[in-house]
């Protein structure tokens, strides 16, 4: 199982318009996946593999833009949309489905996307996480990588992939990781109640052997008033 913990990015100026450099390419990169995968589609009625993809715009700028590995990250979501369409078409033409589903669309022009880094791609240097970055982004920036602190609630080793997620005009980095498996259930009793509360009939309560009853709330209340009329005379 893996679990997810957010975390809002407050960070200098120049390390918020790096991320936001860098999702805006993921972003031209997403729809120039899609673009390319529609056209195949389209044209040759052909679904691409994700190692397809890559090899096909790995020239591209925006992939140039990025580190590879969040690049191929970015197009690789691509591909998962369009085996989901597959399935669906599949699903519709099979009549398993009432509505034809429509193929993956192109993302906002100009708009921000999710930057993913897989876990091996980042280091732990002095608490503090170390995201590399590519060559177009050293060249603009002057800067290779960038650092961000490390949680101290979460095992380093136990992450899997680092997502920096545009939303409401702010980043927040993801961490996605390794949890444990939750402990086998606990066979459930033999005789069980059922209790549904209530006003006048404070308790309504069934079990699974035939047997009901109900607590009148009347007499409950009636106990509480006169306690509270004492209380008050005291």
């Amino acid at each position: 199982m893996y679990g997810c913990q957010q975390h809002l990015v407050n960070s200098t100026p120049k390390i918020i318009a790096v991320l936001e450099y860098i999702c805006t390419e993921a972003n031209k990169l997403t729809n120039c996946g899609i673009y390319y995968c529609r056209q195949m589609l389209f044209k040759a009625g052909k679904f691409l593999t994700k190692a397809e993809l890559d090899f096909q715009l790995k020239s591209n700028p925006h992939f140039k833009a990025m580190r590879s590995a969040c690049a191929q990250q970015a197009l690789h979501s691509v591909i998962e949309s369009f085996n989901s369409y597959a399935k669906l078409a599949s699903m519709y033409k099979n009549g398993e489905l009432a509505e034809k589903p429509r193929p993956p669309k192109y993302r906002k022009k100009g708009g921000l996307a999710v930057v993913s880094y897989p876990a091996r791609w980042v280091k732990l240097v002095n608490g503090m996480l170390k995201f590399p970055l590519g060559n177009q982004v050293k060249a603009w920036f002057g800067i290779d990588h960038f650092l961000l602190p490390m949680p101290s609630n979460l095992d380093f080793k136990q992450i899997k992939e680092f997502r920096f997620a545009p939303r409401n005009n702010c980043f927040y980095l993801e961490f996605a990781y390794n949890q444990p498996e939750p402990d086998q259930a606990q066979p459930i009793a033999e005789n069980v109640l059922g209790i549904d509360p209530g006003l006048n009939n404070w308790l309504a309560c069934v079990s699974n052997v035939g047997k009901a009853f109900i607590v009148d709330g009347r007499k409950v209340k009636s106990r509480m008033a006169m306690v509270q009329q004492a209380t008050s005379q005291d």
